[in-house]
């Protein structure tokens, strides 16, 4: 099954499991944005804890940050209040928050005098801004574009792993070496898309 199939069966899955809970919070009254904003503020919480060395902790509120994320596309849907404006706000806390979590991260590592793990981690950075701008960009030029091997789904679930588990380093190289390739895959599918070249 290809990974952009897998990806929406999943995303459908959470979506059905979320519908109790975004039905009592449409009962309170809630709105997605406002789930939007507390979940970024809850990641950037995450990457305050970790530039504090406090990496466990920092990996479970981001993961938590990074589950309220999940929410909100779900309970705009409960309340028929899926919109442009909603949809441009998530995208770009979305980058916000992953942004400020790789920077803790180098600042971690550039503490430490590991300059080559904080080199890499700018490197990752670059790579999962990469993979979003060449989707985004590719769309406004009327191309879809979903393909490739890791998207932020991933890197959020790799990143909360590899600060709970100690693994940070590793991890690091790997989304480096995947967005990388999510890059190449993404600017080769695009060209295709709209020249029918490469």
């Amino acid at each position: 099954m290809p990974l952009e199939q897998l990806r929406n069966r999943i995303h459908r899955s959470l979506d059905r499991r979320l519908l109790p809970l975004c039905r009592v919070l449409a009962g309170f009254g809630v709105r997605p944005n406002q789930i939007t904003l507390t979940g970024a503020l809850v990641c950037l919480l995450g990457a305050v804890l970790v530039a504090a060395d406090q990496l466990v902790l920092g990996g479970l509120v981001w993961l938590a940050g990074s589950a309220l994320d999940m929410l909100d596309g779900a309970l705009a849907r409960c309340r028929n209040q899926v919109s442009r404006g909603g949809a441009f706000l998530d995208s770009t806390l979305d980058r916000i928050s992953e942004g400020v979590l790789f920077t803790a991260i180098a600042y971690h590592f550039a503490v430490q005098g590991a300059a080559p793990e904080a080199a890499l981690t700018v490197l990752a950075l670059l790579g999962a801004l990469l993979v979003s701008y060449t989707r985004a960009r590719a769309e406004a030029l009327g191309a879809e574009c979903k393909v490739g091997i890791i998207t932020r789904a991933e890197r959020v679930v790799l990143l909360g792993l590899g600060l709970c588990l100690g693994l940070v380093a590793p991890v690091i190289v790997l989304l480096a070496l995947l967005g990388a390739v999510a890059v190449a895959q993404r600017i080769h599918h695009t060209l295709r898309e709209l020249d029918g070249k490469v």
